[in-house]
């Protein structure tokens, strides 16, 4: 595969922004899944939506898993290299900087993007990870010094447990990162008040 093999879409800023979200959905998605998401959290930013490449019961993911919440590691560390490389080839087809690259994931795509922050963390500017998981407990801390990363979390998530939550939280702050854990009232889906807090948080973190 050749490094922009990866189906997407790719929504210039229509106000010359040079902020990026990299949105990356969650089990089943595609690559238009977020593109509102995406527009309601930063109207002027360009977004760069990939489609997972793993294909689970024919839903598309990012990467294998054994079973549910058991990740294939092989895999995960393979698919999360060449999502970097695909980041920097869109770099270059579409003009964006690299270094204003965000990621917004939701579930399997918060995983993938915690993976991007262990492996690749000169990908990403910052991320929101909505409903993620742990990835992987890496040997090695990787340095996130003051990278921004906001946690959308559910309360009554019966996907990812309040545990889970908290390790990934402990885990980004130990690496340095400039973590912000917000919990909902809501089950794995994410509700209007949590767009609306990414936005702001969003808004104060990275100017358009």
């Amino acid at each position: 595969m050749t490094d922009l093999d990866f189906v997407h879409k790719f929504v210039p800023s229509p106000s010359g922004s040079a902020l990026t979200l990299l949105l990356l959905h969650g089990t089943g998605g595609s690559e238009t899944d977020l593109l509102n998401l995406g527009r309601r959290l930063s109207p002027g930013a360009a977004l760069l939506s990939p489609r997972g490449r793993v294909l689970e019961n024919d839903m598309p993911r990012f990467f294998r898993r054994l079973a549910e919440g058991v990740f294939d590691i092989n895999d995960l560390t393979e698919q999360t290299h060449a999502l970097a490389r695909f980041i920097e080839s869109a770099s270059q087809s579409y003009g964006f900087s690299l270094d204003r690259v965000v990621a917004v994931g939701f579930s399997n795509g918060a995983n993938i993007a915690g993976s991007m922050l262990i492996l690749h963390p000169e990908s990403l500017a910052g991320a929101i990870l909505m409903r993620p998981m742990v990835p992987f407990m890496p040997d090695t801390l990787p340095d996130l010094s003051r990278k921004p990363i906001l946690i959308l979390a559910g309360t009554r998530d019966a996907i990812v447990p309040r545990e889970e939550t908290e390790r990934l939280s402990g885990l980004l702050e130990r690496a340095g990162a400039d973590v912000a854990l917000r919990w909902a009232e809501a089950t794995h889906g994410i509700t209007g008040d949590e767009v609306r807090m990414g936005k702001e948080w969003l808004a104060d973190k990275f100017t358009e």
